[in-house]
């Protein structure tokens, strides 16, 4: 599933009021509690931008920090306690993107969540496509599935990127012909060929597809099942 932030921090009581204060504001928010918990989230659900208290109970904030920064490439603001000019730039040198002070203003806080939420979708809008299980890289051409690098041929990657950017679309065969293949003669033998190299790359189950929908006698359609 994917969120708009997550709340790490062993705080209940206000980790809880901080998300259900994003939550009726339509910031969909989760929170969980520890590093362990943290990354275990993760493996199923996807946040665009990170809230990381630096105490965690036994862990480190820090610690997770640069896991986080090998795994992601989303928005990471420390919330803490510690005032110390060590940790605040400490927070920043290791990937941290803010330093904000607790007690915080919940709604300075959101304020400055959503900002920092328009600026990194904006930024990455037109590069990467990022649905939280499957993510594409227009720029580098990588596709990522649960955060697991996929080898995709020259032409199923381009077949993908072109869906892709077509979200929601019915898009004809004679489309996809002339588009991806840049020519009007290709069977559908060899496109149905490529979509189903396809699904069994990126789909749970590749006979019942979620993200490339088969609109029958006309083409597909290319849905973002996490929506």
């Amino acid at each position: 599933m994917k969120y708009d932030c997550l709340i790490i921090d062993d705080e209940a009581a206000l980790s809880e009021s901080t998300r259900d204060y994003f939550n009726m504001f339509e910031v969909k928010t989760a929170w969980v509690a520890d590093s362990i918990a943290c990354k275990n989230f993760l493996l199923d659900n996807k946040a665009d931008v990170i809230l990381l208290d630096i105490n965690l109970g036994e862990s480190s904030g820090f610690d997770l920090c640069k896991y986080l920064r090998k795994n992601l490439d989303v928005p990471i603001l420390f919330i803490s306690a510690r005032t110390s000019d060590d940790d605040m730039l400490l927070a920043l040198n290791i990937g941290g993107d803010d330093y904000i002070q607790k007690p915080y203003s919940l709604a300075v806080l959101l304020a400055k969540v959503k900002a920092v939420l328009k600026r990194y979708k904006n930024e990455n809008a037109e590069d990467i496509y990022d649905s939280g299980s499957l993510k594409i890289d227009f720029i580098s051409g990588n596709v990522y599935v649960n955060g697991n690098k996929v080898e995709l041929k020259a032409m199923e990657y381009k077949l993908l990127a072109y869906l892709a950017k077509n979200e929601n679309r019915t898009i004809s065969k004679d489309e996809i012909f002339r588009k991806v293949w840049e020519d009007s003669i290709t069977g559908d033998n060899t496109l149905n060929v490529h979509i189903r190299h396809l699904r069994e790359k990126i789909e749970k189950n590749p006979n019942e597809p979620e993200f490339i929908k088969t609109v029958w006698g006309t083409g597909y359609r290319f849905l973002n099942p996490e929506v």
